[in-house]
């Protein structure tokens, strides 16, 4: 009886490792192979460290060149609105300087209806004529022009109607006679024919 109690102890301590390992004991062992990877070496860990710098300095470089296409937007508008605004205060001057002279060229133009015909070639006719025209020649270089008014459709925008005739022999709202000459700036009316209007 001894020698078999002797035996059946010795087959309970003589359990295989693999046997007596406990559920714990295998799910450190299985935790093992993880811990136990192979760690980074210098090199692959400089090209990681340098790939995250330069992926920074990508995008610090998209948004510097972003802010650099705002900047010449910006600064292009700028220039845009800066030239509209000198060409309006421009247009602004001419049109103040020119409405100060047209009275002049009228009075030219009064003046060289008033000479008789037997005294037009005489010196002082021939003087004032050049003068007109040298006037109104200036006036057309700057961009000044004369409004058309006589034998044309009547225009509000560009004729001012201070009478009107009954005419058989001319069309409707057509303008017949200019008492004042009007005159316009690159298109912008300076001031309006005095005009006679028939029908």
């Amino acid at each position: 009886m001894k020698d078999k109690e002797k035996e059946e102890k010795k087959k309970v301590t003589e359990v295989s490792p693999e046997e007596a390992a406990t559920p714990e004991e295998e799910g450190q062992e299985a935790k093992e192979p993880a811990e136990n990877a192979p760690e980074e070496t210098p090199q692959e860990k400089e090209i990681r460290e340098l790939t995250e710098q330069l992926e920074q300095a990508r995008k610090q470089s998209e948004e510097y060149l972003d802010r650099l296409r705002r900047s010449m937007a910006e600064f292009d508008n700028f220039r845009k609105r800066t030239e509209k605004e000198k060409e309006q205060e421009k247009t602004k001057g001419v049109l103040e300087v020119v409405s100060t002279v047209l009275p002049l060229l009228d009075n030219f133009e009064r003046a060289l209806a008033s000479i008789p015909e037997d005294e037009k070639q005489n010196a002082t006719a021939k003087g004032v004529e050049m003068m007109y025209q040298q006037f109104v020649s200036t006036l057309k270089g700057i961009g000044v022009e004369e409004i058309p008014a006589e034998g044309e459709p009547f225009d509000p925008n560009k004729h001012n109607a201070v009478m009107h005739i009954e005419d058989e022999k001319m069309d409707e709202n057509i303008v017949c006679e200019v008492f004042q000459k009007g005159y316009s700036y690159k298109g912008q009316v300076v001031r309006c024919s005095m005009v006679k209007v028939a029908n």
